[in-house]
């Protein structure tokens, strides 16, 4: 059995509570009183069956905040924390940074990486190339994943398996609360988990909010926005030349079960999860969208070399 520790957290951010109680079980009274009641309703609706990934258990924690620290152990049964991620080298063989402040996680992951540990860091990875470079090793070997959980979204599971029905694609289309720099990687991973096509450049579009057209290298055009404050939604559409797909992804329990079941297979295996390249490229897109709203231009993806 793997031992794993969970580490850090965001504000408004409950990836240690989901992911936690995913993997080791819940305190229905604890959890309850955690402070997540969102995550609580939707752990609280699945079946005892759903819960433990084979080879794993959580046995180790660890926040900025102390009092969080306690609330996550008792509720997702935690036996242990530390009081600095330092310590868990040698008391764990993989780390869960469940923080998706991206400017915090090369500071996090990378002592633990260089320590030999297997570390899944929560999405975007980094918007840095300098960092990038740094991470892309640790890629490659198999020691690090890093991805939205709507890569393996259960809603989209027909798309993917049968996107040859589709005809040609020619549009990707889809909507996201937030930032394009926090959130455009849920739909970019969804949308580059379905097809197969790299992209070659992103522009803005003129918007009160972040709209980006990302062009793909089969001629299919990929279209996020990015509305800012805004009713929840988490939403792709499909349209090809010989049929089209709409789906809200509202399952966050299967994604990210089926995610932190994919980075356990890479713990055994010691086989990156998802082509290196693929995660790279997602970030570069997202940099450069950045890019393309600062400069108000078109931006290639080979401009920005990692």
């Amino acid at each position: 059995m793997k031992r794993i520790a969970i580490l850090g957290y965001s504000d408004g951010n409950g990836h240690p509570f989901s992911y936690s109680s995913i993997i080791n079980g819940y305190s229905d009274e604890k959890l309850a009183k955690s402070g997540w009641p969102g995550i609580y309703e939707y752990v609280r609706r699945r079946d005892p069956s759903e819960f433990g990934i084979d080879g794993i258990t959580i046995t180790h924690a660890w926040t900025q905040d102390r009092e969080v620290t306690e609330r996550l152990c008792e509720a997702c049964r935690i036996p242990n924390t530390v009081e600095d991620p330092q310590q868990l080298i040698g008391k764990v063989d993989a780390v869960i940074i469940a923080r998706d402040d991206y400017e915090t996680h090369c500071e996090l992951a990378l002592p633990l990486l260089k320590a030999g540990l297997h570390v899944f860091v929560d999405k975007p990875l980094s918007l840095k190339t300098s960092e990038l470079r740094t991470f892309k090793p640790y890629l490659e070997k198999g020691k690090l994943m890093s991805c939205s959980g709507m890569r393996y979204a259960r809603e989209l599971d027909e798309a993917r398996a049968d996107l040859a029905g589709y005809g040609r694609v020619k549009l990707i289309r889809g909507a996201i609360v937030l930032s394009w720099e926090k959130y455009g990687v849920h739909l970019l991973d969804a949308a580059l988990g379905v097809t197969p096509a790299h992209p070659v450049s992103v522009r803005m579009l003129p918007s009160d909010h972040a709209s980006a057209a990302v062009r793909l290298d089969d001629g299919a055009l990929i279209q996020i926005d990015a509305l800012g404050e805004s009713a929840r939604t988490f939403h792709l559409e499909i349209f090809g030349t010989k049929r089209n797909g709409t789906f809200d992804i509202t399952d966050n329990f299967s994604m990210f079960r089926r995610m932190l079941w994919h980075f356990s297979e890479s713990i055994r295996t010691g086989q990156p999860a998802i082509d290196p390249e693929r995660t790279l490229e997602i970030m570069r897109v997202l940099i450069a969208g950045q890019t393309a709203q600062k400069e108000n231009r078109e931006v290639f993806i080979n401009e920005l070399a990692i």
